[in-house]
């Protein structure tokens, strides 16, 4: 068969229900192909960028590989946002793009861009299909690639003549394959792991999202409630145990909640399972680390010691690592260290009574109404990002789909897209997103009212680059600039102008009845929070302690 209908082919045996993408003349021929394929949802997204988030919206929602598609040139850089966003939160995704002829490779040819060497350091991998024998073999080979161990990215560049090339395809022969067993090394350092996991007087867990990533939720539960562990989780790791959860501390960070930063600077131990130890997680490397032992379980050996030295590290599959740990039982005994966590949980509480519409007092409101039903939420990047980590309460894994490592703004709308893709109609997607970001990609509008979504989306105007503000006030002595909108875009209105329903809100009472009405209506609706500039607490000091937090006052 030709190239083309080989790429469809392979697609389809590896599951692929729906690609993201643009067209353009190179690759052209894979569109064709695609023109008489029943069982691939083909979405033409508004923008090239869109369509990697939404790829990427849509692994984080259904843990498959997602796919996008885009010509050479101009199409495919305009991938590598998306891509970066991918891979810095270790996303499965397989991107395709069409290339200029391989007789033209190399002679600056009308739309020519070597993407191959552009998104090396934002790819786990990827190739350039010069040969039309090898397109069969690689196409397989990254997808593989791109949900193996720690999951990411992996971009496939084919010319336009491989396209029409013959092409031999056998299908696809599944092999079962076995888990690889620990090693006796291994077994030493899991065996000097328990023995510090169980003399600690004041032990902390960090689920990351590799936790998510592994589907090992349940695990984790079962692990820190046999020790009775308490728990906080990174940005990306929110979901990987349920809000009510009673041992959870909440989100932590440089705006986390302030109990769960308080108890990792007082922990003498921490096992972080599935985290990186990113720099918003744990402010000044130094501090983080005093008088702090550490143990890291990660699927990639490379995140071992990188940023935390020193650590018991566990290398592999998180779920056999923690069955590993499990086999001991509890020795310590951790009611002092909970009555401590007690008190900075009470006195730390958030005061949700408000006189005007404040965002946390708007997301709470959302907590509340969608409490035990099928929601799933995405966001942009900004304070509103840090305001839902905080508010919202996500109980399931694969129900909060955000940009942590890139903190790319832009995100929120098309990765909503990707998600609600695949969810259909089993889960309704929340969007919340600043007046700042809906501006790069609200265009996705269009692809949502086009296919109607039936996507909730909140944008939080208050006429501002919030976050931008914020750290101009704590570190640039209040000089604002380029941060404030001294023209107020009328977004009920851009969002009417796709045909989505939308109105403004200014009042708390005004929201609930919005927000209502838009949880029984079955369309995409959009709400436009009409809020007073402000700034996100707690958020930590620069090169200071995880607990030491910032005065707004």
């Amino acid at each position: 068969m030709k190239g083309a209908k080989a790429v469809v082919e392979c697609l389809k045996e590896q599951g692929v229900d729906t690609i993201f993408g643009y067209p353009g003349g190179m690759i052209l021929p894979l569109y064709d192909a695609l023109y008489d394929e029943k069982s691939i949802k083909n979405i033409l997204t508004t923008h090239e960028q869109s369509a990697a988030h939404a790829a990427d919206g849509y692994a984080r929602a259904s843990g498959k590989v997602g796919v996008c598609m885009a010509t050479s040139g101009p199409g495919a850089t305009n991938l590598v946002t998306g891509i970066a966003t991918a891979f810095m939160d270790s996303i499965p995704m397989v991107a395709i793009t069409g290339q200029v002829d391989t007789t033209l490779l190399g002679r600056d040819a009308f739309q020519e861009t070597d993407i191959v060497g552009v998104t090396m350091p934002i790819t786990k991998h990827n190739y350039k299909v010069k040969n039309p024998k090898l397109l069969v073999e690689t196409i397989r080979e990254a997808f593989e690639l791109a949900k193996k161990g720690r999951p990411g990215p992996v971009l496939i560049d084919i010319p336009r003549n491989v396209f029409f090339a013959d092409v031999e395809y056998t299908p696809l022969k599944k092999e079962k394959k076995e888990k690889a067993r620990p090693d006796a090394d291994f077994l030493i350092y899991a065996a000097e792991a328990e023995e510090v996991m169980l003399q600690a007087k004041r032990p902390l867990v960090i689920a990351g999202g590799g936790v998510i990533s592994a589907g090992a939720e349940k695990e984790l539960a079962a692990f820190v409630e046999k020790f009775h562990f308490p728990v906080a989780t990174t940005l990306m790791g929110i979901g990987a145990i349920p809000c009510s959860h009673p041992q959870l501390l909440g989100f932590a960070g440089m705006h986390g909640k302030k109990a769960a930063n308080n108890a990792i600077a007082a922990a003498d131990l921490i096992i972080a399972i599935g985290s990186r130890f990113a720099d918003r997680q744990t402010g000044s490397i130094d501090k983080y680390t005093t008088d702090t032992k550490f143990i890291h379980i990660d699927i990639d050996p490379a995140e071992i010691d990188k940023n935390i030295a020193s650590a018991i590290g566990l290398a592999g599959d998180m779920k056999t690592i923690l069955g590993i740990l499990m086999q001991r039982s509890p020795r310590t005994n951790l009611d002092a260290w909970w009555k401590k966590i007690g008190g900075w949980r009470e006195e730390y509480a958030y005061d949700y009574s408000v006189k005007r519409l404040t965002l946390p007092w708007a997301l709470h409101h959302v907590a509340g109404r969608t409490a035990g039903k099928a929601y799933a939420f995405t966001t942009d990047v900004g304070q509103h990002q840090m305001w839902s980590a905080l508010h919202l309460h996500i109980e399931e894994p694969r129900t909060w789909i955000t940009s942590g490592g890139l903190g790319t703004m832009g995100f929120g709308l098309p990765a909503a897209v990707g998600a609600q893709m695949a969810f259909g109609n089993k889960r309704r997607v929340i969007h919340v997103a600043g007046d700042g970001g809906i501006k790069m990609t609200g265009s996705e509008y269009y692809t949502i009212a086009r296919f109607n979504l039936p996507v909730i989306s909140l944008i939080v105007n208050n006429t501002s680059l919030g976050m931008i503000r914020q750290l101009q006030k704590v570190m640039y002595k209040e000089r604002y600039t380029a941060c404030e909108f001294d023209y107020d875009m009328d977004y009920v209105k851009y969002a009417e102008s796709f045909g989505i329903k939308a109105e403004a809100v200014s009042t708390p009472d005004e929201f609930a009845e919005a927000f209502d009405r838009a949880l029984e209506e079955e369309g995409p609706r959009v709400l436009v929070l009409n809020i007073h500039r402000s700034f996100v607490e707690p958020m930590t000091k620069g090169g200071a302690r995880i607990n030491e937090f910032v005065d707004f006052k």
